[in-house]
């Protein structure tokens, strides 16, 4: 029996299919460091949760089960903790701000209610998206805070963005998407040194997105911008895209894409668990939820907007870029030639602008774009003939009166003027009138000798 092994200092039970609660004499065992039991049926903890207030556990990894009610006090040694995916209910106790030792706190996909407690900057990752947070984001990120990751995506924040973030130097992924945070674009921002990952998608954020001085942008680590659904309105200067670092090729250098990595120590070695950060990204049309994204996307979208002018052509230092969604604004001008120096490109939106003249040919070129859509604009000329773009429905290019060529059906040559091959009948007949006038012309005397000849023709032919 395990309850006997009490210098037990390390279970893993995950990816099975376990139901019930959990043991209370787990919480007994004195050398326990490690309990993960993810991804099973578990839906809660037999007995006292005091038990579990005084383990010696340190990481305790309760994700993907059917844990329902209140979060319990965790242990005082905690250092890790992971109940995402879960259906806890309530609000997130305070007592997890008395946890000094606590680092990770993943609590997402679940039911919490309330406000977001004051001490999440005491943490490095946090992560609270999908769940039904109320009130604003708390202005207590102090000088010192070691947080690098906040996800509190999909609840029902408001207010505005808390200007104490700029304080946390060691953020690198920032996602408060689909909420109701009303605010101007958060320029401040540029300050952290490590941010690679900013998302504010779908909230009510307004105002002009160039900065002041209408420069580069100023992130030099950006690597995902994703603004959509929102109010933001102004034009782009010629430089805006400038000194990104998704202008580099080179990735983060963590081969796995993993932010976090959580070692235990037991008698076997080092067992490592690793916390990625996701975002939804809209992607070859679809959105879909994107992992280990730091080393594998750099991504801009700036759809559903009130964007105008032209598109600058500095946007073609995007080296690494993979996703571009400038959809449904008001952007003018041509598409920028620069695009097709973009070669890991592979979903290209532009749809539901004003753009106008000829899609670039480099852009038939550009060997890795699996998706282009730039219907419904005022584009002219033959589309660029490339394998990756003719591969495309119609749907991506129609809308685009004076576009021709495939996928669409419209020719780029005009045909209405060349002389139409005659039918063998019509050659036939007009043949016939020919002889019947030179019949004429040279009178009764050779009238038989045409009758002959008419008669030998058609036998000939038919």
């Amino acid at each position: 029996m395990l309850k006997k092994l009490h210098s037990m200092e390390f279970i893993d039970l995950s990816n099975n299919r376990i139901s019930g609660k959990l043991p209370e004499w787990l919480w007994s065992l004195p050398q326990l460091g490690t309990l993960n039991v993810v991804n099973n049926s578990l839906n809660g903890f037999e007995g006292s949760t005091k038990a579990l207030l005084n383990s010696s556990v340190r990481i305790l990894l309760l994700e993907s089960n059917k844990f329902e009610g209140a979060l319990p006090n965790l242990p005082l040694s905690i250092t890790v903790f992971s109940a995402g995916t879960n259906n806890f209910t309530g609000e997130i106790p305070l007592s997890i701000c008395n946890r000094s030792s606590l680092t990770v706190l993943d609590l997402n996909y679940n039911n919490f209610t309330g406000p977001i407690p004051q001490c999440v900057s005491n943490f490095t990752f946090v992560n609270l998206r999908k769940n039904n947070l109320e009130g604003s984001l708390p202005d207590m990120f102090c000088v010192s805070a070691s947080l690098r990751t906040l996800d509190v995506g999909y609840n029902q924040l408001t207010g505005k963005l808390p200007r104490s973030l700029q304080n946390c130097s060691s953020l690198e992924f920032l996602s408060v998407d689909n909420n109701n945070i009303k605010d101007m674009f958060p320029f401040w921002l540029k300050a952290l040194p490590n941010l690679q990952v900013l998302t504010l998608r779908s909230n009510k954020f307004y105002g002009s997105i160039s900065p002041p001085n209408q420069g580069p942008l100023g992130f030099p680590e950006l690597r995902i911008l994703e603004i959509s659904d929102n109010k933001f309105t102004g034009s782009l200067p010629p430089r805006y895209f400038e000194n990104w670092k998704a202008s580099s090729s080179s990735s983060t250098g963590k081969e796995d894409g993993s932010l976090y990595m959580v070692y235990e120590k037991n008698p076997y070695g080092l067992i490592a668990y690793t916390f990625t950060d996701h975002i939804d990204l809209q992607y070859k049309g679809l959105r879909m939820e994107q992992a280990n994204i730091l080393t594998l996307y750099s991504a801009v979208d700036f759809s559903r907007n009130l964007l105008e002018g032209q598109i600058p052509e500095s946007i073609g230092l995007l080296k690494s870029l993979i996703a571009l969604n400038l959809s449904s604004n008001a952007f003018t001008g041509h598409i920028p030639e620069s695009l097709a120096d973009l070669k890991a490109l592979e979903s290209l939106d532009m749809s539901s602008n004003k753009l106008s003249g000829s899609i670039p040919n480099g852009l038939g070129s550009v060997s890795f774009l699996s998706y282009i859509n730039v219907s419904h604009n005022q584009l002219k000329g033959e589309i660029p003939q490339g394998t990756q773009i003719t591969g495309q429905p119609k749907s991506s290019f129609e809308g685009n009166a004076g576009l021709c060529g495939l996928p669409l059906e419209e020719s780029c040559f005009d045909t209405s003027d060349e002389p139409q091959p005659q039918k063998e009948e019509d050659q036939e007949e007009e043949e016939v009138v020919n002889l019947k006038a030179v019949a004429i012309g040279c009178g009764p005397g050779v009238l038989l000798g045409w009758a002959i000849a008419h008669k030998s023709y058609h036998l000939f032919v038919r």
